[in-house]
């Protein structure tokens, strides 16, 4: 691998780019590892599972930059400066910087004060030097900021290149207004929504995008009156990105009965969609569905979603699918003909979803759907995991057969299984399906179904995974399970 040329290495380490295990090995390989790999680990050195408030080598190199004049002033406030026996660091660290995360530095800054005001006053130097030493700015982090990024000398030149925004609307609205002006490029856009108010500002920076191509919307609040529609306005100004947005997430909280109509009337105009995750129940006439055409869609959930109506945008979809992620909550009160839906949905997704990876299912465990079921898993050979909830239905035989038909058709990537209430494995049963694994990779079994945690299932389960034929076997609640 040493003689491998810089640019190769480079691209090498760019694919290891979230891992920073990985990266800091490849740092003590010798000096041309060292020198390749510094740009890739701080690109976004924010971005790593570690706890940064423990970080002293972070805030000492960043802290490092800052002037003299600078520290001289910190230091009089009683902020703890570390210092630093040598007067150049190997490698100027900051100029590799793409990406600004406020929530991270300020546990890093927590390093060298306690005290509110004098945290204020590092921050705005860190952020200072981050604007001055960045040669460009790729990711931004806002959430919950009290300074005001933009109206720093070097702002404009630095936001201009900003590709992914993520943020929140506890910030006013003339937070978001600054940025509207000069981030116009921004193609991932990821919004929690802290209030249920409206923050118009942050309407303005989704009206000013140009090649908005994901977008994400959470809440995070408590139920509030509100005055104004908290999310008509965001949603009408995403109608404007329709010819480039590809990837939509939008889980509201709350969502009043007409706000239904404008979301499906947005819907209808995302042609070009591949991800597609709605976290509520929107319901469609016939003619809507005819027309919500996703030639493109790979990923696809919308919770409470009629099998019937799920089954048409299947239909429509373009073979591309990779992920079908519904929940089935209560369904079977929602619904009187799951077994023909049910059967329905299967043969839809067999013949339109070939490359299909991630697929949630429930079904009534009878004669005629394991049949068609065991076609699924035969044409979907790329399938990862499985989750499947049987309606109706607690009986061992049920259970018994499905096994069967997994020992017999389940493609070779099958990874996982997910079992939702509905099915019930006996001991000999499961010991079979275990015996019959063997020869294939290990498999992951989650289960809402605690009596797998009794005596005789846990010896069972765990000599099967010292022989490595299952890799995991958990029991967790119902909603944990969901993808």
């Amino acid at each position: 691998m040493s003689i491998l040329n810089r640019d190769t290495l480079f691209l090498i380490f760019e694919e290891f780019q979230e891992d920073s295990k990985s990266l800091l090995s490849c740092l003590m390989v010798n000096r041309l590892w060292c020198e390749t790999t510094i740009p890739t680990l701080w690109k976004n050195p924010w971005c790593y599972n570690i706890n940064y408030s423990n970080k002293n080598s972070l805030y000492s190199i960043i802290t490092f930059y800052l002037s003299d004049d600078i520290k001289k002033f910190l230091i009089k406030q009683k902020i703890l400066l570390p210092q630093i026996p040598y007067q150049t660091l190997l490698f100027d660290y900051l100029s590799f910087c793409r990406s600004i995360d406020v929530e991270v530095l300020n546990s890093i800054i927590s390093i060298g004060t306690s005290d509110l005001y004098n945290k204020f006053l590092l921050q705005q130097e860190i952020y200072s030097l981050l604007m001055r030493k960045c040669p460009e700015l790729k990711y931004l982090n806002v959430k919950s900021t009290k300074h005001q990024l933009f109206y720093f000398p070097e702002a404009k030149t630095r936001l201009e290149s900003l590709c992914e925004l993520k943020c929140d609307t506890s910030i006013d609205s003339s937070y978001f207004y600054g940025l509207a002006r000069i981030c116009q490029y921004i193609q991932r856009l990821i919004i929690i929504k802290k209030r249920i108010d409206v923050n118009h500002g942050v309407v303005k920076l989704i009206e000013n995008q140009k090649n908005l191509k994901y977008f994400e919307l959470s809440d995070d609040f408590e139920d509030e009156e509100f005055v104004e529609d908290p999310y008509e306005g965001i949603l009408l100004a995403l109608e404007n990105q329709a010819d480039v947005l590809n990837h939509l997430i939008f889980t509201p909280q709350y969502i009043e009965h007409h706000e239904h109509t404008i979301i499906r009337d947005v819907l209808i105009k995302f042609h070009k969609l591949k991800t597609l995750i709605i976290d509520d129940h929107i319901p469609f006439s016939e003619e809507q569905l005819k027309i919500l055409v996703y030639h493109e869609l790979e990923t696809f959930s919308i919770d409470f979603i009629s099998l019937n109506d799920a089954s048409i945008i299947i239909e429509n979809s373009g073979g591309y699918l990779k992920e079908i992620l519904l929940r089935y909550y209560d369904y079977e009160y929602w619904y009187d003909d799951i077994d023909i839906d049910s059967l329905n949905f299967i043969r839809k997704i067999y013949n339109n979803c070939p490359l299909l990876e991630y697929l949630s299912l429930i079904f009534m465990p009878t004669t005629t759907v394991f049949i068609e079921f065991e076609k699924l898993l035969k044409a979907c050979h790329n399938l990862k995991s499985l989750l499947l909830r049987a309606s109706y239905v607690d009986i061992e035989e049920a259970g018994e057969t499905l096994l069967k038909i997994l020992i017999r058709s389940a493609p070779i990537n099958l990874r996982e299984i997910r079992f939702i209430r509905g099915l019930q494995f006996s001991l000999d049963s499961l010991e079979e399906f275990f015996e019959d694994w063997k020869d294939r990779p290990a498999l992951s079994i989650l289960t809402s179904d605690f009596k797998y945690n009794e005596m005789d299932y846990v010896k069972l389960i765990n000599k099967y995974k010292n022989n490595r034929v299952i890799k995991d076997f958990k029991c967790d609640s119902e909603e944990n399970l969901y993808y």
